[in-house]
């Protein structure tokens, strides 16, 4: 082990984790309609989407803006669902890599929907897809800490503007096959919400303990996607291999007493099936044991793995042990073990 790459909990809990569903849905069969000159000029085929990533769909909000309002509606319930007033809770974290300004941050607007005291701090947590995890770690280090009660974090991701970006910049005359292929990760992005609460294990006897975790970073990557507005451009051969190559640098500095090879649940952030695969593979693990959303979701941003594990939730059993693990562009990996 080095530095502070593992934590240990002691004292806080999963109390809740709910999702909030975007209502729109956009098939592949849809975007690969608007694509029909593109493709058909670059000689690719169609379904790419659904045989190369696995993504058969995604959802969209409504209107610009709504995945602040859906965050703050998912924080909403997970405080209800948990039974905890919002004048207990002390930290509110939004995770959500979807922003509309530079300032204020995300967060801002979202605690003051939620209806929560001018007591609560607020503020973002940005770390690409891994935020969620971080946020749940954070959090569960200042309760262990004893700094605060409850603590609840979210995230609203909004995929609408770089889904139009790409489709636009892919229509350019110019575009070639590996521009197309650059670019063609944005076409699996989804949008969604999700929020869990965190509170004291003692206090709490009925949640879910947050164990302990590792992270790993691979910072010299931190090239093979970059995205924005105006589209996302990724090195995706690049990106999964080195990707894995952090994951399993991580996995295999995990003590042996761990036994992280035998989770009865293993909740990603969801990708594709080619990450999925790849790191099933890797770590010889059960292909039964991984939850996919990303078929009928897309890659929703740090919201893929809450809205995974609030969607898994009701088939797990008290004494389940559920390992949290994703991969951010950067890079940067993190797990995070919880005891149902």
């Amino acid at each position: 082990m080095h530095g502070n790459a593992v934590s240990h909990h002691t004292n806080a809990s999963l109390l809740s984790v709910v999702e909030v569903e975007a209502p729109i849905l956009v098939t592949s069969d849809e975007i690969d309609d608007r694509l029909a000159t593109v493709l058909k000029r670059l000689r690719l085929p169609r379904g790419l989407l659904q045989r190369v990533a696995g993504v058969e769909a995604r959802r969209n909000w409504e209107r610009p803006g709504q995945f602040q309002e859906a965050a703050a509606e998912a924080g909403r319930q997970a405080l209800a669902k948990a039974g905890i007033k919002p004048e207990q809770v002390g930290l509110m974290v939004n995770t959500s890599v979807t922003r509309e300004t530079l300032e204020p941050s995300v967060a801002v607007r979202i605690h003051h929907e939620m209806g929560l005291p001018s007591s609560t701090t607020n503020f973002d947590i940005t770390n690409a897809c891994l935020a969620f995890v971080n946020g749940m770690d954070l959090a569960a280090t200042l309760v262990d800490a004893g700094q605060l009660d409850y603590a609840v974090v979210v995230a609203g991701e909004d995929s609408v503007k770089v889904q139009e970006a790409t489709i636009a910049n892919l229509h350019s005359d110019t575009v070639t096959r590996d521009n197309f292929m650059e670019q063609f990760a944005s076409l699996t992005l989804g949008s969604g919400a999700a929020a869990a609460v965190i509170g004291r294990t003692d206090q709490h006897p009925e949640g879910h303990r947050i164990l302990r975790g590792i992270t790993r970073s691979g910072t010299e990557h931190h090239a093979l996607c970059v995205g924005d507005h105006k589209g996302m451009f990724t090195d995706s051969a690049g990106l999964l291999e080195n990707g894995l190559e952090l994951v399993m640098d991580a996995w295999r500095d995990v003590p042996d007493d761990w036994q992280w090879g035998s989770m009865d649940r293993y909740v990603t952030h969801q990708v594709s099936q080619l990450h999925t695969n790849a790191i099933v593979e890797s770590a010889k693990l059960d292909r039964e044991r991984f939850p996919l959303t990303f078929p009928m979701l897309g890659n929703v941003g740090p919201a893929s793995l809450p809205i995974t594990l609030a969607r898994e939730a009701d088939s797990l059993s008290a004494g389940d042990r559920v390992l949290c693990l994703g991969v951010g562009s950067g890079l940067n990996t993190a797990m995070l073990e919880i005891l149902w």
